[in-house]
């Protein structure tokens, strides 16, 4: 389809977010004016409904300069979360970076299955994170647990600094702490939950996920080696001896993946307790027992 000229004059809010919104829909974006929109809010630092009240207001040329740099790119496939330096979890707003996996909402079902294991919202729970990020999985769990206090751990320094910073900012950094490792290599205790969003794309399949991910999210984020379930093993193998009596691991799954995922959990031990489905209808937060 071709582009119509653009109504409202050169250097002003509905020019640019009119060849902003045809840049992007060239480029294949989803919802490009909405895109164009929540870029431009962000960069002059308003709302949405302030750009749309005004369109023939100036833009600065230094923020125009600014919304250029940004738009360039996400028409290179950018994840949007990546040029704003936030997103939206839980209840939570975090920073994030290209060290760190972008939360989704799918993972929101694992705090809801938390939650659901763990119903004394007064108890004094003691709650670790593998793979944290940018510290979504923890952080949202704490917000909820007044009494719980938890640690993250992160395979890139990067990562667990930035979870931190997290933490500090929504004041939760008295019950959070966030440390780089190999997994639960170096982590010694018991927990009364423990979370973990790992790796789980097949190796393979990296290449033909949509750009945004395969091309900017990390692969270790994301490579579950040649059948996805490289790290569910590591995981799973170490939860006996980190899950206190009758304590729970959320691990979320990808889709397919439950039956072997429940197996490597029995065999370590592990009692399959409940595993909740995403709001795609995929199952995705498995809940596994300890003895």
């Amino acid at each position: 389809m071709k582009d119509t000229p653009c109504a409202d004059p050169a250097g002003t809010i509905g020019f640019f977010l009119c060849q902003a919104g045809q840049r992007l829909r060239g480029a294949a974006i989803e919802a490009p004016r909405l895109e164009a929109r929540r870029l431009l809010a962000h960069v002059l630092g308003t709302t949405e409904e302030a750009l749309l009240r005004d369109p023939r207001a100036a833009v600065p040329a230094e923020k125009a300069q600014h919304f250029a740099t940004l738009l360039a790119r996400r028409v290179a496939h950018e994840p949007f979360a990546y040029l704003i330096g936030r997103v939206g979890f839980w209840t939570l707003d975090l920073e994030v970076s290209p060290a760190t996996l972008i939360p989704r909402a799918d993972s929101e079902t694992l705090v809801e299955a938390a939650l659901a294991a763990c119903p004394d919202k007064g108890a004094a729970l003691k709650v670790l994170d593998l793979g944290t990020g940018t510290g979504a999985l923890l952080l949202a769990v704490l917000s909820e647990l007044p009494a719980a206090s938890g640690v993250g751990i992160d395979l890139k320094p990067a990562a667990a600094t930035l979870a931190a910073r997290n933490a500090e900012r929504l004041g939760l950094s008295g019950r959070a702490r966030f440390l780089a490792g190999d997994w639960a290599a170096a982590v010694r205790g018991r927990f009364d939950l423990i979370l973990c969003n790992p790796p789980y794309i097949e190796s393979a399949a990296i290449a033909g996920l949509m750009p945004e991910v395969a091309r900017h999210e990390p692969a270790s984020a994301l490579d579950g080696g040649v059948d996805g379930l490289a790290a569910y093993r590591r995981i799973i193998a170490d939860l006996p001896r980190l899950l206190a009596p009758r304590g729970v691991a959320v691990l979320e799954l990808g889709a397919g993946q439950q039956a072997a995922v429940e197996a490597l959990g029995r065999a370590a031990g592990l009692t399959p307790e409940a595993c909740s489905a995403d709001l795609g209808g995929v199952p995705r937060a498995l809940v596994l027992r300890a003895a």
